[in-house]
């Protein structure tokens, strides 16, 4: 089955930096100055023409003597902090300066950040103070790294850079030139199978998912906004700006329209229902297991949610009940509620559930679909073998359009699986019922990835962190994902070890390896990659002729096991 997407395609646009597409677009002439950022926890405010000249400043920092200069060959420039002002900043200095960076998770222990510089090959980092200590365990050279904000002794930070560029009224540097397949930065993600990989994004990457969200907007009506401090939308910022989801919205798509972004460090409940009202929050965007906990809270039963006019889910599958459960709350019937499905590899987002009435009534929101195709994205649902599938049978989703990466940096055999002859192999099952409707029903993961709390988990990443514990007690290991009976979100799976001990294992005795395993996930690993499945010792890991791992097998059994009464974990 071939689909094409309902909507207008994307507009052309010129092969030139993105910066152009942001900030200097014809329709920004007529903006009043606006209150675009506000930091959420001190109301520090910055206005969309303060942020754009402290974007031109920063810039100016970054390729200048008063600064640092980045703009020579092979820099791969680190963002590692939370959310803050000037993660915006820098972001988009870069991009201005052409230079590439990648965001680094501040979940990271130091032995994945390890990884994580290793595999980017980051030559410059700039990192908030309280994540210093976490920098510095990885052997990173002292004198490459900077700070995001903030103060540390001896370190200078993006903001004494930008003063020193005004003091000395430094000429400002000119957007250097970048082409559609110019390197605009690395996003990590665990692909569709294996381990983390770094994904390729380009400024071109970056103009049409942003002119995405033009062509869709284009098409809803617009919310009643005279309730709001400024008379335009606000948005709460708290996902995390490493994670595609929010580094598209807030850093893209947020620069379509006059909007105030209200910026938390991190997701905090009451923080984020207290600020809804003071800042008249009209737009959510959530993820699954946010929403979960959004929509058991006593605490947001009673809260004042009345400014919302606009909820989003994405990063992983909302079940339907969840769904509704938050629309509800939201406000019902004059809140939006919207989901999508894309990966980091496509740079954000490929479907989307469209508001009602999108599209002269054509666009069907269905409950517990994926939605129908953005803007100048094309799919097709293929068999094992191949060939295409009918109507109503699940297969694997592939999708092409200027959302494609570049490839995986440095990796050129993934890239080759995964980018085949201009489509985006998924991994990833879904079924349509409809041609002519043409929405998207998600069926299963068909990759290993997990999606945990809207956070990629890569199976293998698990295997090889068990197998490497110091005292060498296991001689395999396989990890799947498992739905725990009575778990915070009915189809969400969480990972689960099968072991096979080695003799040093065996000496230690099972209770104790399992507790030593469990210790040492939990000291390796981000929390979220931990093994709330549980571990289970077993004489060997059911495997194919080829040698891969029947990871189907082990969670079979343990679904049946689950579903006994006696069972015993």
């Amino acid at each position: 089955m071939h689909l094409t997407s309902m909507y207008p395609d994307i507009p052309a646009h010129p092969p030139v930096n993105i910066h152009h597409c942001l900030f200097n677009r014809p329709d920004q002439q007529g903006w009043k100055d606006h209150t675009f950022h506000i930091d959420g926890l001190t109301g520090e405010r910055r206005t969309f023409r303060q942020f754009k000249q402290r974007v031109v400043d920063g810039a100016t920092a970054l390729s200048a003597d008063v600064g640092v200069d980045l703009t020579g060959p092979n820099e791969i420039v680190g963002i590692l902090g939370e959310n803050c002002l000037d993660y915006f900043t820098l972001i988009q200095a870069l991009l201005y300066i052409a230079t590439p960076f990648t965001m680094l998770s501040h979940f990271y222990t130091p032995f994945e950040l390890t990884h994580a510089l290793d595999l980017s090959t980051c030559t410059r980092i700039f990192v908030q103070p309280k994540f210093l200590s976490l920098i510095r365990d990885t052997g990173f050279p002292a004198d490459r790294i900077y700070l995001l904000d903030g103060a540390a002794s001896g370190k200078r930070s993006l903001g004494d850079m930008i003063d020193a560029v005004r003091a000395r009224d430094t000429p400002r540097t000119a957007v250097r030139p970048a082409g559609k397949d110019t390197l605009a930065y690395l996003m990590f993600s665990s692909g569709t199978s294996g381990l983390p990989k770094a994904v390729m994004i380009s400024h071109g990457n970056l103009w049409f998912t942003t002119l995405q969200g033009a062509v869709t907007g284009r098409d809803s009506q617009p919310a009643d906004l005279s309730h709001t401090h400024e008379g335009i939308p606000s948005a709460l910022v708290f996902l995390p700006l490493h994670h595609a989801y929010a580094f598209v919205v807030f850093n893209f798509r947020a620069l379509l329209i006059p909007i105030t972004l209200t910026v938390l460090p991190k997701w905090d409940l009451p923080t984020a229902l207290a600020l809804i009202p003071k800042y008249k929050i009209t737009i959510l965007n959530l993820i699954p297991s946010i929403v979960h906990q959004i929509v058991h809270s006593p605490l947001a039963a009673s809260a004042d949610l009345s400014s919302l006019r606009s909820v989003s889910s994405g990063a992983a599958y909302l079940p339907a009940e969840l769904g509704e459960r938050i629309h509800a709350l939201a406000g019902g019937g004059k809140v939006s509620m919207t989901e999508g499905y894309g990966m980091s590899e496509f740079t954000m987002s490929a479907t989307t559930k469209p508001i009602h009435g999108s599209l002269g009534g054509r666009a069907k929101n269905i409950p517990g679909s994926a939605g129908i195709l953005l803007p100048g994205v094309s799919a097709r649902l293929t068999r094992p073998d191949g060939s295409l599938c009918s109507v109503g049978e699940p297969g694997e989703l592939w999708i092409a359009g200027g959302g494609i990466a570049l490839g995986y940096w440095n990796n050129p055999e993934a890239t080759k699986e995964t980018f085949v002859d201009g489509w985006l192999r998924t991994g990833d099952r879904f079924k349509v019922d409809s041609a002519e409707d043409g929405v998207l029903f998600f069926q299963d993961r068909a990759k290993d990835t997990l999606k945990v709390g809207g956070m990629q988990v890569s199976p293998t990443e698990i295997e090889n962190a068990l197998i490497a514990h110091p005292d060498k007690l296991v001689l395999d290991a396989a990890v799947a994902g498992v739905v725990l009976p009575g778990g915070r979100i009915a189809d969400e799976k969480v990972p689960r070890a099968w072991v096979v001990l080695s003799a040093a294992g065996k000496a230690k005795g099972e209770g104790a390896v399992v507790k030593a395993l469990d210790a040492w996930i939990g000291t390796a690993l981000s929390k979220y990659k931990r093994l709330r499945g549980g571990i289970a010792v077993v004489s060997e890991i059911p495997k194919s002729p080829t040698g891969k791992v029947l990871r189907r097998v082990l969670q079979d059994e343990y679904e049946q096991q689950t579903q006994k009464p006696s069972a015993r974990l």
